[in-house]
């Protein structure tokens, strides 16, 4: 089965107040196992770490540059 990845930043909806969490609620909410959302905001967003870890994602983070973190979420599989 071919991993899907979803990209999303949201660096300018937060440059411009727009509240993103609903855009990303519905971006994760189609992956399946392995599948991967690449996050791209502009701080690390600790909040976010704990509700889509509920929702089965592990996640590594980077600092690309002042104001620009990637996040890669992969959603796990079921445990064994």
């Amino acid at each position: 089965m071919e991993q899907k990845i979803i990209e999303l930043d949201v660096r300018e909806d937060l440059k411009n107040k727009i509240e993103p969490f609903q855009k990303i609620m519905e971006a994760v909410s189609s992956l399946k196992e392995n599948d991967v959302f690449v996050l791209h905001a502009p701080f690390k967003p600790t909040p976010l770490f704990t509700v889509l870890k509920a929702k089965g994602f592990d996640h590594e983070e980077e600092e690309l540059e002042k104001k620009h973190w990637k996040i890669i979420f992969t959603k796990r599989g079921p445990k064994k």
